[in-house]
């Protein structure tokens, strides 16, 4: 058996104690220390040896340690300069492999920095968490994306929503964005005592991986016509779809029945519709 040549790394507490670290409630922090539960996600995507990687948050660097210890070639943004001295070690340890930038993970062109076919994987704030999550689904496909596949920490209500199906409570919006063109799946449960300091809810794992986009469906169609439908969830499609131009002419083109309601209605059914308002 080869001997393991990896960095002996100090445990998490030693590193979160020297450099007096806290988890900051204002940028959404909390901490995971579990190396093992860590490794399980940076495994989520498979194989990373040499393959780019982006993280956003990596705090101490957790996450960040076992994205390495894959063999990762990672761009890490952090935006807590409190936390910049411990990656900094990090990115000592792993030679060549880490480069740190700090700054706001929302003000960050990822693309140009991680490079296409980059694996995104972190634990993200809670309070940007969605925000990201759209604007990376929302990026232009060429029909794929630049990325190879999304690996995101969510609270558990985030990421019900994201994975979720038709007649649920939690369908609407993120559901059908995040599955149109896309196969997303809650990869693994995480319990909130995992975290320092842990937080109220439950946390999830959801791993996104694309697929090619429908041909004849713009983006923005299908975020004009969800943001219609699910925006008055509660009424009838002839209602809520009622100002929206062509929706209702596509609507019977599809064959769907203008009494249903918006959670009844599949993702694919809202891509056809999308594609048959253009065509109006």
């Amino acid at each position: 058996m080869a001997a393991d040549t990896r960095p002996a790394l100090p445990p998490l507490r030693d590193v979160i104690a020297a450099h007096r670290l806290q988890a900051s409630k204002a940028l959404g922090q909390n901490f995971l220390l579990d190396e093992q539960l860590l490794d399980r996600i940076a495994a989520i995507p498979g194989p990373l040896k040499d393959a780019p990687a982006f993280e956003v948050g990596p705090g101490p660097g957790g996450l960040t340690r076992a994205i390495l210890r894959a063999g990762a070639r990672l761009v890490a943004v952090e935006r807590d300069a409190r936390c910049l001295p411990a990656l900094a070690e990090l990115a000592e340890a792993f030679p060549a492999q880490l480069r740190v930038i700090s700054g706001d993970a929302m003000q960050v062109d990822a693309r140009a920095e991680a490079g296409d076919g980059a694996h995104i994987i972190a634990n993200l704030p809670y309070n940007v968490g969605t925000a990201l999550l759209v604007g990376w689904l929302s990026a232009a496909w060429e029909p794929l994306p630049w990325w190879s596949s999304l690996t995101l920490m969510f609270q558990m209500e985030v990421a019900e929503r994201i994975v979720a199906r038709p007649d649920s409570d939690h369908y609407g919006r993120l559901a059908v964005l995040g599955q149109w063109r896309s196969d997303a799946r809650i990869a693994m449960k995480v319990h909130r005592s995992a975290f320092t300091p842990p937080p109220k809810v439950m946390s999830a794992v959801v791993h996104i991986t694309p697929k090619a986009a429908p041909q004849g469906v713009q983006l923005k169609t299908l975020e004009r016509l969800t943001a219609a439908a699910f925006g008055q969830r509660r009424k009838m499609l002839r209602q809520s779809l009622k100002g929206l131009p062509g929706a209702l002419e596509a609507l019977e083109a599809a064959g769907i029945d203008p009494q249903r309601r918006a959670e009844t209605v599949s993702v694919d059914e809202y891509v056809e519709v999308a594609r048959l308002m253009d065509r109006v």
